[in-house]
């Protein structure tokens, strides 16, 4: 065995990841990573490549700390769309009001500094919202409604799981997100029941609409 001494990659990787996540990308300096970490520059450069992949991996980390339990929450209630954005929300809520963790949600404060990030840490932020999409389209896809709205409806409980990480740093209480959650999840229901009622009208009315003059 060698005499260096040994560390614990993973967790020097969650304290880096809860410095981003406190401070921003901005005001997250070597030296504040260093001193969470236990790790000098050299070894930071030498075991994570730099600033800038350090914070790619710790979005990574995030993702996939916080990610699985979003995915397991939007497939726990299938053929139940609105059921499944209630579980998501509760996920959310529960990481939001955590008081061991940061408040707010790092890819969200990631986010909102995309301008100062290098192109391809913006593009990672970018990535890991289009999952966040993808993973809520899913569980509105056991809908009759129509794809369009069902777009519409994804870009809306993504942006406001995003609003929730920006109102709970900037001091929001619990019942304060969770008002905003009932009606997010209240909004999410009409649209769907709106939708799977004028859907049949929609689908009866085709072949009146198609015939016209000269038809026969």
């Amino acid at each position: 065995m060698s005499g260096r001494k040994q560390f614990d990659v993973t967790a020097a990787l969650d304290q880096a990841m809860r410095v981003f996540w406190q401070r921003g990308y901005a005001d997250a300096s070597l030296d504040a990573l260093a001193s969470a970490t236990g790790l000098g520059r050299g070894s930071l450069y030498g075991t994570f490549g730099g600033k800038d992949a350090l914070f790619r991996k710790s979005l990574d980390r995030y993702a996939s700390t916080y990610g699985a339990q979003y995915e397991q929450a939007l497939a726990s209630r299938p053929g139940e769309p609105v059921r499944a954005i209630e579980a998501f929300f509760e996920v959310v809520l529960a990481r939001i009001t955590d008081p061991s963790v940061p408040a707010g949600c790092l890819i969200a404060h990631s986010a909102t500094q995309a301008p100062i990030l290098k192109e391809e840490s913006s593009a990672h932020v970018r990535a890991l919202l289009d999952i966040q999409r993808v993973r809520v389209r899913a569980a509105l896809a056991d809908s009759a409604a129509d794809p369009r709205v069902l777009d519409e409806l994804t870009t809306y409980v993504v942006a406001v799981n995003q609003s929730l990480a920006v109102l709970s740093r900037a001091g929001a209480s619990e019942a304060e997100l969770r008002a905003v959650v009932g009606l997010t999840c209240t909004t999410v229901a009409d649209t769907l029941a709106r939708a799977a009622r004028e859907e049949p009208a929609r689908v009866g009315a085709a072949p009146h609409q198609s015939s016209g003059p000269g038809c026969t």
